[in-house]
């Protein structure tokens, strides 16, 4: 029997590496996912065969009470609450990590430790801590439960030092006596890492949480990884470190996205100023030129090139599949339509790959920004819808900006640039947006679904 679950495990842990790879393309990321399915349901069919701890009944009870939620969530939320969606699953693994190094503390070693496994149950513990507390506030703050900006307090520096120290202190102590501290202290060590948690994600604001969340990943990853170490599982050590690894390259991808160093992005609290910082070139009230539907929709049905520029604004107005409606329609009159993506566009990576995947947006129409910015030059209209950080001509041009040495979408550089935003509130990172005042960009306010909709119908009646 031992024989035939060591090979399931390892078929399972091959199709979590294949289905991981295949994640590479949007064209074959739904493959992936199944393969990752299989290989997942492969797993758990060989723990509930094994039966061990609490025997099978309770690993039955748990996977049909994990299943039921799975599939409820799968089926209710929507798309555009991904983020959050991704931001609870994140922190479940990490405190899920800290309780079994709890269970395993107590219960499963007891005195019979040795030095590593009294280093991965401080680890485990505190890593997935740090994780299940950090990842519940970022699902605060992108559910907007709380503010999005980030959260600044005079020597909030020292007071993460402090904590962090009184948790090393504290690891310190449980390693060197393997495992003998007080409950009060390994219950202080706990308590500790969810405050760091909580104080880690506070200073960081909404336009960062691409990069917090790939991290928050990582961390639970490596927090899984080391648990296998615990319970001597060869599958969780692996598919841990899969984790663990891919979180990690994501966020240097996003980080190099943005062009700010990772220490910046966790430290900079970015947007503290919550749009005191001036962009635009005459520092008072911004001067645009509105539009209306109909002008538009003369521009966008006697264009040949027009390319899309989805933002979180899409997001929020659920506007992906009128804008896959708009595109048919320029399409039908012979416009070539594509779309620039931008890595950090939305509240998470690939947000908006995801969101025009579900509208069933042609794959090859998907352009990244280095391939989407050689575009612009020869585009007859850019149509940004609810990006603004992303497309700031500041990032190029205005060394005071917070923003600035980030690589940006060259929206200004086409023919034609028009603006789909509710108003002339800033983005995430708190700033003017001076595109708006260029003499090829116009402005149509209201709500971006609403929008797409009248434009669809003015091409329509065209």
């Amino acid at each position: 029997m031992s024989v035939a679950i060591d090979l399931a495990n390892l078929v399972a842990i091959a199709l979590f590496i294949y289905g991981l790879h295949e994640l590479n393309s949007p064209a074959t990321a739904r493959r992936g996912n199944r393969l990752a399915m299989a290989g997942m349901a492969i797993a758990l069919a060989g723990i509930l065969i094994q039966g061990h701890g609490a025997g099978w009944p309770a690993i039955a009870l748990g996977i049909a009470i994990g299943g039921i939620v799975g599939i409820y969530a799968a089926v209710k939320v929507k798309m555009t609450a991904m983020p959050q969606m991704v931001a609870l699953y994140n922190g479940a693994g990490g405190g899920a990590a800290a309780l079994i190094s709890t269970v395993e503390h107590y219960v499963a070693h007891g005195s019979a430790m040795n030095d590593v496994i009294a280093v991965s149950l401080v680890l485990s513990a505190i890593i997935g801590a740090v994780s299940f507390a950090g990842s519940i506030i970022a699902f605060l703050k992108l559910q907007e439960v709380m503010t999005g900006r980030p959260v600044t307090y005079p020597g909030q520096q020292v007071v993460n030092g402090a904590v962090l120290f009184c948790i090393l202190g504290l690891a310190v102590w449980f390693v060197v006596t393997l495992g003998a501290l007080p409950a009060w202290g390994y219950a202080a060590l706990l308590l500790g890492a969810l405050v760091l948690g909580v104080l880690f994600v506070l200073p960081i604001g909404g336009a960062d949480m691409p990069v917090v969340i790939s991290l928050l990943n990582s961390f639970t990853g490596v927090a899984v990884a080391i648990t296998g170490f615990e319970i001597d599982s060869t599958l969780l050590i692996i598919c841990g470190a899969l984790v663990g690894a891919s979180g990690t390259i994501l966020t240097v991808a996003m980080s190099r996205a943005m062009n700010r160093p990772l220490t910046n992005v966790l430290f900079g609290a970015f947007g503290a100023q919550g749009g005191l910082e001036v962009a635009a070139a005459g520092g008072g009230p911004q001067q645009v030129r509105s539009t209306s539907a109909d002008d538009v929709a003369v521009m966008l049905a006697y264009a040949n090139k027009v390319i899309v520029v989805p933002g979180y604004g899409m997001a929020v107005a659920q506007a992906q599949h009128s804008v896959k409606a708009l595109a048919d329609q320029l399409e039908k009159r012979g416009v070539k339509v594509l779309y620039a993506i931008h890595p950090v566009a939305g509240r998470m990576p690939g947000h908006m790959n995801v969101l025009l995947a579900e509208a069933n947006v042609p794959y090859n129409q998907l352009l990244d920004m280095e391939d989407a910015n050689p575009e612009f030059p020869t585009a007859d209209v850019a149509l940004v819808i609810g990006a603004n950080d992303v497309t700031n001509p500041a990032a190029r041009n205005v060394p005071s900006s917070p923003i600035y040495g980030m690589p940006i979408l060259d929206v200004d550089k086409a023919a034609n640039v028009v603006v789909l935003k509710r108003s002339m509130r800033s983005g995430f990172a708190g700033i003017e947006n001076p595109l708006y005042e260029m003499p090829n960009a116009s402005m149509l306010f209201g709500d971006a679904k609403a929008s797409v909709d009248a434009l669809t119908a003015a091409v329509k009646a065209l």
